[in-house]
């Protein structure tokens, strides 16, 4: 073992984070503009409002130079009065335009980031199992999350600073060229100077703003991973080394964000030193200007307001360009997820499954290989029919197939060749809500959800009623240990179904598979974390299900589908023999073998 593993882990990740596209500008963001379209009101008042502060506050400078030349002279000393008053009505036109201003800006932000939330998550729901082969969980929840918060940041202020301080500037260069032509055209002069170091740390602070994001969600996906083992973690007192490879992903996100906050902060010292040291050289020609006559000291003084207002504008902009550019890049990660096309889609025109459904499944010549493993067959030429009410069972060693042949006809994946269907129609014509709406499962890991047992048996059909629910709960043989529990069908189970055995839970998973009442069902070793007891009270359940059904059944343990109308061995990809139990251990081969070393194991036992 390495002596640094959590060093090799992180530059692992890097590696990897390094072939991930990049942020580019901040046109992304208009990729934003159909969600936030709906809100059009909202959005035109908040301009409104903006543009009401905006114009109250470049009034002020105006006012201050009438009261210089104006008010401080025993002629007009009752204008004085006047130029206060005014003064403060625009303060407080300016508060209120502010608040509202603030309030519709914020909500179109929480309102946009929620909507583009509800989109990834249903989205991301429509996503084929391929995707989250290449994919990490933690790194999608990143997705929803992180960046969705850098977004919320961007559209609910920073856009709205932006457009202020970008009107501000505007705003505060004309009433500049109105005040000094001269002295405006020597601010213009040093503008460059401002301009092109805020353009070239913009590029810098942009590339580490979408590292770090990465550097983020490599953080998150590990820390997924083992908290979702931490019983195995524990197990294997493999906390250490998790905590090295952790604490190493945390640090490659600090050293990857402080190389971002260095930018941003140079950028800011950069272009605010820039700023008013242009000004301070400016303002001294201005003073000159009044020793001379050629200027008021009120002129001289709207001019400085002005400069002021123009100047802290752009350092403003300069600073929250930084979180636009940080946003830019969430949105062009988030676009990418939106962008990516499930493998695994409904036709334009899907063919309607045949109604009353009966239960045919058919693969003709079926060959299939899983993404992340091309170039070897799970499935090699692979044809299987099975009869309405047919009961088959798949037997063979691990890796056989068997489980690759429920991931197909369930329609997660498409196969390379052959076509497979259900009651005549080719599941890749059909709708694949419709294809899996003809299938219940009860898969050999059971998923619990952190939710009622209730709700989790009703999971198999949203609108069953109670006592449809109470009886697929008493059929699954699960109402034994339920009704047991604090509160019954409404005990919390708790996140994955901590508080339930192993044989509770897959219960569980058969109440939840005979509630759903599909014609065809489908088991993955559904009785294979029962003990004896459980085993026989389940298998009663399921025989009593199994009657009315097609029933495919894959199973290591021969016990259980001894009574199956066909035995199907698999190895390798291929259908090496079919029969009744009897037949195939008479006829020899891979299923008498299989089934000699079992029974062997168990008369020992």
């Amino acid at each position: 073992m390495s002596e640094n593993p959590g060093a090799e882990h992180a530059a692992a990740m890097a590696r990897e984070a390094q072939g991930r596209t990049r942020g580019r500008d901040v046109r992304v963001l208009a990729r934003l503009l159909p969600f936030m379209a709906p809100y059009k009101g909202y959005i035109g008042l908040a301009v409104l409002f903006l543009l009401l502060s905006t114009a109250a506050t470049l009034t002020i400078p105006r006012a201050v130079q009438q009261m210089i030349d104006h008010g401080f002279s025993k002629e007009n000393a009752g204008l004085i009065d006047q130029y206060f008053l005014f003064v403060l009505v625009v303060a407080v036109v300016l508060g209120l335009a502010t608040a509202i201003r603030f309030y519709f800006v914020t909500w179109i932000g929480e309102r946009v980031i929620a909507d583009i939330r509800k989109a990834l998550y249903d989205h991301i729901l429509k996503l084929s199992p391929a995707f989250f082969e290449v994919t990490r969980t933690g790194e999608v929840l990143s997705r929803l999350t992180t960046d969705t918060t850098l977004i919320q940041t961007a559209v609910g202020s920073s856009v709205s600073i932006a457009l202020r301080n970008l009107l501000m500037m505007v705003g505060g260069l004309t009433m500049l060229f109105i005040t000094s032509v001269t002295l405006t055209g020597l601010v213009l002069v040093a503008v460059p100077l401002v301009v092109v170091p805020l353009i070239v740390f913009g590029r810098i602070v942009r590339n580490l703003s979408r590292k770090s994001q990465d550097r983020v969600a490599d953080t998150s996906a590990y820390a997924a991973e083992t908290i979702n083992a931490v019983q195995t973690v524990q197990s294997f007192t493999h906390e250490p080394i998790d905590r090295s490879r952790f604490g190493a992903t945390v640090e490659a996100a600090f050293a990857t964000a402080r190389r971002r906050v260095v930018a941003r902060a140079g950028m800011t010292a950069l272009v605010i030193v820039m700023i008013f040291s242009s000004i301070v050289g400016v303002l001294w020609v201005g003073a000159q200007s009044v020793l001379a006559g050629t200027m008021t000291p009120g002129e001289l003084s709207q001019f400085i307001l002005y400069a002021v207002m123009v100047a802290s504008g752009l350092g403003a902009l300069s600073e929250v360009w930084g979180e636009v550019l940080q946003a830019a890049g969430a949105a062009e990660r988030l676009m990418e997820l939106l962008a990516t096309k499930p493998q695994i889609e409904a036709p334009a025109n899907p063919v309607a499954l045949s109604t009353p459904a009966r239960g045919h499944v058919r693969f003709e010549h079926v060959t299939f290989e899983y993404p992340m493993r091309p170039g070897i067959s799970a499935l090699k030429d692979f044809s299987l029919e099975i009869k309405p009410g047919e009961t088959v069972a798949l037997v063979g060693p691990s890796g056989a197939g068997k489980t690759t042949v429920f991931q197909l006809l369930q329609r997660f994946f498409d196969p390379k060749m052959g076509r497979i269907l259900i009651d005549g129609v080719d599941v890749k014509s059909a709708n694949p809500s419709d294809v899996r709406a003809r299938l219940a499962l009860v898969p050999q890991e059971t998923v619990i959800f952190g939710d009622s047992a209730l709700e989790n048996v009703r999971y198999g059909r949203p609108n069953a009623t109670e006592a449809e629910i109470r009886a697929a709960v008493e059929a699954a043989q699960a109402a034994e240990f339920i009704d047991k529990l604090p509160k019954g069908l409404n005990t919390y189970l708790g996140e994955r179904g901590v508080t339930l055995s192993g044989g509770q839970r897959q219960r569980v998973a058969i109440a939840r598979a005979i509630l759903r009442d599909a014609p065809v069902l489908l088991l993955d070793e559904a009785t294979s974390a029962l003990d004896a007891e459980s085993e026989r009270l389940v298998q009663v359940a399921l025989e009593n299900l199994m009657q009315k059904k097609t029933t495919i059944v894959i199973a290591h343990r021969l016990a259980t589908v001894q009574r199956a109308d066909r035995i199907v061995v698999m190895e390798e990809g291929r259908i090496v023999a079919e029969g009744t139990h009897r037949d195939l251990v008479a006829g020899g081969g891979l299923y008498a073998r299989l089934a000699r070393l079992q029974f062997a194991g168990l008369a020992a036992e």
